[in-house]
């Protein structure tokens, strides 16, 4: 960190404007040219979201990603 700082470097966060990616993002998931599968925990039916939801929001059993299947 001393190294960083010796140059002067600085840091930016905040959130990426997600409305503007989300589409983009489908697309490429539809299409098999993305594949988020690497960071999702668990796939449920719409019956179960609101559970799934609930643990999640828990951290429950290593609730990271849901994907909701109709």
């Amino acid at each position: 960190i001393g190294k960083f700082f010796e140059k002067g470097l600085t840091i930016g966060t905040g959130q990426c404007n997600v409305k503007s990616y989300n589409r983009y993002l489908r697309d490429l998931i539809t299409t098999g040219r993305a594949k988020p599968s690497i960071i999702v925990s668990h796939h449920v039916s719409l019956n179960d979201a609101a559970d799934a939801y609930n643990k999640y929001d828990k951290r429950v059993n290593g609730y990271t990603k849901v994907l909701l299947h109709p």
